[in-house]
């Protein structure tokens, strides 16, 4: 019974967590659904307007580098509860704007905020699932984040035709709202954290101070416990192999992502006269195909125990990967060469939609639950470091993309994104390869082996 209650507990977390990744996501896209209305009320560029999504998104490179070694310093909860809350007030200023600056230098603090979950979920399912049950979570977890950034133009694009782009701003603050209550009831997960209170509450009803944890005993100065912790993902981005090229194919998929925001209106509204509506309806190809992910999720696990009978390691985690590099380009090559054109029946751009979602799915499951699985001691530093790289990649597209598939041509730009695909997909065949050896010489890298054994492992070094 109790461990039914433990499990039940586990998913609760999984769920909440989950669903603070998918307000944060949403919130980053449901402004496209009318990207072209504040253009025309506040009468500025519509490169200007476009920041909107860029500044929000470059919030959620900047803000995990410190939020994500905090949450390993004072706990998981209070790192969401305070993010979600300054995500929900400064989110009404977007709704009230009058002027370019209060439209846009909110979202910037907004995404700030909002990027808690995106770094810090990883964190908090290390922490309360096991090595071996970590795909299924992972997977609920990733299909929030990029669930989220598709639903958020269905949404907005019918909000934007019917009621005006300021509603979509009200509607994302009702909605960021009701999620902060999520916050308020979850519970800490962080093993010192929780150590330390149990500890605390010890000390409290015996009146024995021998009650300590070891983290209190080897306790270093509040100083250098925030620098080292703050440090800590830049030092692992640019040091550690397994992060710097996961990242360069994960930043690529999620710039991919952002692009279509701005290149499905091309392909659908502009070519092909959509209405708002039906443009933001487009995306559900992608759901369709990250939800088809999602499914195999099953498959992935079986995958993953067969492949570790003799023990874990986290080079098990790359199967998905390797079967959805090949996809990646092919959706991209279809995309370019029947979006572009006003004859080709739109099921065909839809088709490269859902070879998309499907690859993308697969492709940040996979690599989201190896980087996890390789640094567990420091999983919310690592995915901090991969965030950062990847958010800021994301946050130009809105810059570039449409000059660019004006003036390369839609077919050519398609193209040149595809190809960029092809030079990237070795990638996970290489770690499977030689991620062993690559870990071997990290000093925070799991030494786990094919066919079991584990090195020592260092902790608390920078």
């Amino acid at each position: 019974m109790r461990r039914s209650n433990d499990e039940a507990r586990c998913r609760f977390i999984t769920i909440a967590a989950s669903f603070l990744c998918l307000a944060v996501a949403i919130g980053s896209s449901i402004v496209t659904g009318d990207i072209e209305g504040p253009t025309r009320e506040l009468r500025i560029r519509q490169v200007i307007t476009n920041l909107t999504v860029t500044c929000f998104v470059m919030g959620f490179g900047i803000g995990p580098l410190f939020l994500a070694p905090l949450s390993e310093i004072f706990g998981r909860k209070p790192i969401y509860c305070i993010s979600m809350f300054f995500y929900f007030i400064f989110t009404l200023p977007s709704a009230l704007a009058h002027v370019a600056g209060t439209l846009i230098v909110p979202r910037m603090i907004a995404g700030l905020a909002a990027s808690a979950p995106m770094c810090n979920v990883g964190g908090t399912i290390a922490d309360v699932w096991e090595t071996e049950n970590r795909g299924a979570p992972m997977g609920i977890f990733s299909g929030t984040i990029f669930l989220g950034p598709c639903v958020g133009p269905i949404i907005g694009g019918w909000i934007g035709q019917r009621a005006g782009w300021r509603w979509i701003y009200w509607v994302l603050f009702i909605f960021v709202g009701a999620t902060f209550l999520f916050t308020l009831v979850m519970p800490e997960t962080l093993a010192p954290v929780l150590l330390k209170k149990k500890a605390a509450r010890l000390r409290k009803e015996t009146g024995d101070p021998m009650y300590r944890t070891l983290e209190e005993l080897e306790k270093k100065p509040f100083k250098e416990v925030v620098v080292i912790a703050l440090l800590r993902p830049f030092i692992m981005l640019f040091t550690e192999p397994i992060i710097i090229c996961m990242t360069v194919y994960l930043s690529f998929v999620y710039a991919l992502l952002y692009l279509l925001f701005f290149a499905f209106p091309i392909a659908f509204a502009e070519i092909r006269h959509f209405s708002l509506g039906i443009t933001g309806t487009t995306f559900v190809s992608i759901m369709i195909g990250i939800i088809g992910a999602l499914c195999l999720i099953p498959v992935q696990e079986m995958v993953y125990k067969r492949a570790t009978t003799q023990g874990d390691y986290p080079e098990a985690r790359l199967f998905p990967m390797m079967f959805g590099a090949p996809i990646l380009p092919i959706a991209l090559f279809i995309f370019a060469w029947t979006g572009a054109y006003a004859h080709v029946h739109w099921i065909a751009p839809l088709i490269a939609g859902v070879l998309f979602g499907f690859a993308m799915l697969a492709l940040y499951v996979s690599a989201n639950s190896y980087i996890i699985d390789s640094y567990s001691a420091y999983a919310a530093s690592a995915i901090a470091a991969k965030t950062f790289l990847r958010s800021e990649v994301g946050a130009v597209v809105p810059v570039f993309v449409t000059p660019m598939f004006h003036n390369m041509k839609f077919q050519w730009a398609g193209f040149l994104l595809a190809m960029i695909s092809v030079l990237i997909a070795p990638i996970p065949y290489i770690f499977f390869m030689y991620g062993e050896r690559v870990r071997r010489r990290s000093k925070k890298a799991t030494k786990a082996v094919k066919g079991g054994g584990e090195g020592r492992e260092k902790k608390g070094e920078v």
